[in-house]
């Protein structure tokens, strides 16, 4: 499908995708597809009319069966390839219209997660590591083409299989792996390409790709590449949390540790932080062993919350190139308070015949740019 500058490519099938054909690509009216930070998700709505390939054959047939059926979407823009989706289809709605032309059918999927999600298991893993336990549980999505990328958690613990072997009890690989990478303040998400067919299955810190993308500028006439920019500041999204630890000595005299709002891996991008407003306790620290005590702080430590999160609409053919997730991207024209470097945490894609738009969050912690320029 042509969207000016920029071409669609869709595959779809059970296990290997291949590209849709003709009929298909003629009776899509519309792609939507969402990128954010915890699992990403896709939406196609195609015309069917009563004599159409869809409704005569493929319908019927499974081609758009859920679980099974496997959906690719990439975009090529000034001869860039993109992998925007790779996953599998989860549900499908058929809409029959008295008006001629009507009637559309929808088929609603997930990222290659929602595969991990499914059936749940009882599996020891005596004496591992975290690290080595996501490893063991993303093993078999090999097949799907999931490449594992796992940074180990910078405080390891392994208990020993004399006092206690951990065990995956009754959970999918999925539940399991965001249990263990909540505890040490990692995120999992499955990210896919960079090739049609691969994806990378991310274990580690919330970090976001240090290189800026072409800065989004709102309110600079002939310069502007948005369609429409709002921010908010919330005052009460920051906290200072009080962790309990005993003595080394004693073992019995309380010693709180407060911690400050600030993320140890997202850098500050605010000239001026917003402070904190809220102050609450963390519950059972004291009992933790020094080494699952120090995991928990950590954690604290890497998934702190921002203040400022802004919300916007562009142009993808005008802007000329898509705007990524997980990256930074400078913002120009929204005055000296909210000008400047943010996170993009979420971008939803809607293409349609003709035209590309996308809808993007931001967020970051404080007012006034900490960077002297934001590049264009």
């Amino acid at each position: 499908m042509l969207l000016g500058n920029a071409i669609l490519t869709l595959l779809i099938g059970p296990a290997v995708p291949v590209p849709a054909p003709l009929p298909v690509i003629e009776a899509l009216q519309s792609v939507q597809v969402t990128s954010a930070r915890d699992r990403s998700g896709f939406q196609l709505r195609f015309a069917m009319g009563k004599r159409s390939l869809l409704q005569l054959a493929l319908l019927p047939a499974g081609y758009f069966d859920p679980v099974v059926t496997r959906v690719v979407i990439m975009v090529t823009i000034s001869g860039i390839p993109q992998v925007l989706m790779d996953g599998f289809v989860t549900r499908q709605e058929l809409a029959p219209s008295n008006t001629p032309g009507e009637s559309t059918l929808t088929v609603t999927g997930e990222d290659l997660s929602v595969a991990m999600d499914i059936v749940e298991k009882v599996l020891p893993l005596p004496a591992m590591p975290d690290a080595a336990k996501v490893a063991v549980c993303l093993a078999p999505y090999a097949a799907l083409g999931v490449v594992p990328m796992i940074i180990p958690p910078i405080i390891t613990t392994v208990q020993s299989p004399t006092s206690r072997i951990e065990t995956q009890a009754l959970k999918t690989d999925l539940a399991y792996i965001k249990e263990l990478a909540t505890r040490n303040g990692y995120v999992f998400f499955i990210q896919p390409g960079p090739l049609p067919g691969q994806s990378i299955g991310y274990f580690g810190p919330d970090i976001s790709v240090p290189l800026p993308q072409r800065s989004l500028s709102v309110n600079m006439d002939a310069f502007t590449n948005v369609e429409s920019l709002s921010f908010s500041l919330d005052g009460l999204a920051k906290k200072i949390r009080i962790f309990t630890v005993l003595d080394p000595a004693t073992r019995r005299i309380p010693i709180p540790i407060p911690l400050p709002n600030v993320s140890a891996v997202k850098p500050p991008l605010g000239l001026r932080p917003t402070p904190p407003a809220k102050v609450e306790f963390h519950n059972g620290g004291a009992r933790l062993a020094p080494d699952e005590a120090a995991r928990d702080i950590l954690s604290f430590l890497m998934n702190n919350s921002t203040a400022i999160s802004g919300s916007g609409t562009l142009d993808v053919l005008r802007y000329g190139q898509a705007l990524r997730a997980r990256t930074l991207v400078g913002v120009r024209g929204a005055g000296l308070a909210y000008d400047g470097l943010y996170y993009v945490d979420s971008v939803t894609h809607d293409i349609k015949k003709g035209q590309y738009k996308q809808n993007f969050s931001l967020s970051r912690d404080g007012l006034i740019a900490n960077t002297p320029v934001v590049i264009p």
